[in-house]
């Protein structure tokens, strides 16, 4: 597996530390800037933007597919009870 993505000059370890952050702890772009320059990474806020436009569908279609869809099963409701001042009304639904 390639460490870097193809065009970028970072790292994949940092594009997706970026892309998490912003979307997991909803921190401004600004602040996520200053996070990267205070670890020696100098990368504008903007950059940060088009990473997430970019790879953050990506990353969620896969956490998607990983984790399975929670709606796979259906279910049928087939009879309904209602109490209805103290009477019980059973209802058949086809």
């Amino acid at each position: 597996m390639r460490d870097h993505y193809k065009g970028y000059r970072l790292p994949k370890s940092v594009i997706g530390f970026a892309v998490r952050y912003y979307y997991r702890y909803k921190i401004s772009l600004r602040d996520l800037s200053e996070m990267l320059q205070d670890r020696g990474l100098s990368v504008t806020y903007e950059t940060i933007r088009n990473w997430c436009q970019t790879w953050g569908p990506v990353y969620a279609r896969d956490i998607r597919q990983k984790r399975g869809s929670a709606f796979k099963d259906k279910w049928h409701i087939d009879e309904v009870r209602v109490k209805i001042r103290g009477s019980l009304l059973v209802m058949a639904v086809d």
